[in-house]
């Protein structure tokens, strides 16, 4: 799942970076030569279009990074000992050390 989110953040970006690219503020740019010739070609408001594009395509880029924000795989954590769990573990050390201790008594 995290790489698909992966997969439509980076569609999304180099979308909304083309979207950005054509348009331009003072009215000149790539969407003004579209809007000369709406009647002919039967586009109607291309800067609007551009607009709302612009605005879509922000609002999927934040949500995509939210979704995969939340579906990054993380690596299980051990649950955190309660401490009969450590005082139990603590005892089965000293039995192991203690038995280490007599099995090298034993060798010598």
């Amino acid at each position: 799942m995290y790489s698909f989110f992966s997969v439509m953040i980076l569609i999304c970006a180099v979308l909304l970076i083309l979207v950005v690219l054509i348009q331009n503020s003072k009215g000149g740019g790539l969407a003004s030569n579209f809007s000369q010739g709406n009647q002919v070609m039967g586009v109607k408001k291309t800067t609007d279009f551009l607009e709302k594009a612009t605005w879509t395509l922000a609002i999927c880029l934040a949500v995509f990074c939210l979704a995969a924000s939340f579906t990054i795989p993380h690596e299980k954590k051990d649950a955190p000992k309660t401490e009969q769990t450590q005082e139990a573990a603590a005892e089965d050390a000293a039995a192991e050390d203690a038995a280490n201790a007599g099995a090298e008594a034993t060798a010598e």
